[in-house]
């Protein structure tokens, strides 16, 4: 089964987590940071929750248009992601996603929100990975 390629991201990444990310367009150029110390830039970890959510919310309007409802201009997703350390198991990821669907009946919400997390290319990259919640805020 062959699959079109929509859009591929590039980046080029140098120092981990103390260096700096630059995409192939040069629209995305980071500077990185270790989680918690005092340098002036991001972490792998929000950039991950910055990408899921927008993707998250991408996948509610799709799902909108099946379920014929309006999405709400002022939709958000609020998302946090864990960086985990276990003795057993080394490093992971934990995620949550709030999800605020303003003027949308409570059943509509959830029912947005179960289609777009079946939908979204990050649930399914995630799913079965890490502890990830999504819950209406």
């Amino acid at each position: 089964m062959s699959q079109n390629v929509l859009y591929t991201g590039k980046t080029l990444t140098t120092g981990g987590r103390d260096g700096q990310s630059r995409s192939s367009d040069n629209r995305l150029d980071v500077k990185l940071s270790l989680p918690g110390s005092n340098g002036i830039g991001t972490n792998p970890e929000q950039l991950f929750a910055a990408g899921w959510s927008a993707c998250f919310i991408g996948a509610m309007q799709h799902a909108t248009k099946a379920l014929g409802v309006s999405f709400p201009a002022d939709a958000s997703v609020a998302a946090e992601v864990d960086l985990r350390m276990s003795a057993a198991t080394g490093f992971s990821l934990a995620a949550r996603l709030n999800v605020s669907l303003p003027g949308v009946d409570r059943a509509t919400a959830q029912a947005l929100i179960e289609r777009a997390h079946e939908t979204c290319p990050y649930s399914k990259a995630t799913h079965g990975n890490i502890d990830a919640v999504i819950a209406l805020a």
